[in-house]
């Protein structure tokens, strides 16, 4: 039974998540679909990077992921189907694949798009699911699309770095308003060499130790910690941190009904 993750920014309001579950079922009716989530913010490729590929991470291989995220940013001439290291992914070839891998993908081609059908998000899954279909059937991913193709390529969102700091950019504040920023442990680690440090948000916030999870403070303190994908994360325990301290992601407007919203976080070393 072929596994198929499915990521939208189109919420579950109407019919649509529905519908595009159903056509993909019409061409392989054992499909495994598992929702990953349809409520990303529109146009916020850095907040559907970190989503994406947090969760692909997390799948065998010979998983299929199917992206439905900013399809219409650009008028699209064909659709991206990708392998890499054992994963296929559909996506609108906007540069969120990139972002995703944070590299090019070991292999990419183009799936046609008829011109005479208007596009919509149910059309992109149909062109998906024939692909899917003719991938089941044995073909390889060369014999089902175009391989002659530019992809247009943005690059991941990453830190600043300096001799004795980095600066972060919030990337995306989940269901409890817990913060996360595009500093990952691996180059946290790799920057620190051994030394304290201290994390400094909100001009005056600042938080100079790791935790290991919400329990480790007592109620309503702030913590700092790395979360199960491995990027940092700044959360008050039984709090919401983002509404607290006036925090907001990168993309979004950083004044609203006349309050300031920060969007970078700092770390310094000593």
């Amino acid at each position: 039974m072929p596994l198929l993750t499915l990521t939208t920014d189109i919420s579950e309001k109407d019919f649509l998540v529905g519908a595009i579950k159903g056509q993909l079922l019409r061409y392989q009716p054992d499909l495994n679909i598992i929702d990953i989530t349809h409520s990303l913010t529109a146009f916020n490729y850095a907040q559907a990077a970190y989503v994406c590929r947090s969760a692909i991470k997390n799948f065998p291989t010979g998983t299929y992921h199917l992206m439905l995220v900013n399809i219409f940013d650009e008028d699209p001439e064909y659709m991206l189907l990708a392998e890499h290291n054992g994963h296929f992914i559909g996506c609108a070839d906007n540069g969120l694949l990139t972002m995703i891998l944070e590299e090019s993908p070991q292999k990419v081609v183009g799936l046609e798009l008829d011109k005479s059908i208007q596009k919509s998000s149910l059309f992109f899954t149909n062109v998906f699911a024939k692909a899917l279909q003719e991938l089941q059937n044995g073909k390889t991913i060369e014999e089902v699309g175009n391989m002659n193709i530019q992809i247009r390529e943005k690059h991941p969102l990453k830190p600043m770095i300096g001799d004795n700091w980095m600066e972060g950019q919030i990337i995306y504040i989940d269901n409890f308003e817990n913060v996360i920023v595009n500093i990952n442990k691996v180059e946290f680690e790799e920057h620190r060499r051994g030394r304290s440090f201290s994390i400094i948000f909100k001009r005056d916030e600042v938080i100079d130790k790791l935790s290991n999870n919400y329990s480790d403070v007592p109620k309503s303190d702030k913590l700092a910690f790395f979360n199960s994908a491995g990027y940092l994360e700044i959360a008050i325990n039984n709090g919401n941190a983002a509404g607290l301290f006036g925090l907001q992601g990168f993309s979004e407007s950083q004044t609203i009904n006349n309050k300031v919203f920060y969007q970078t976080v700092r770390v310094h070393f000593q």
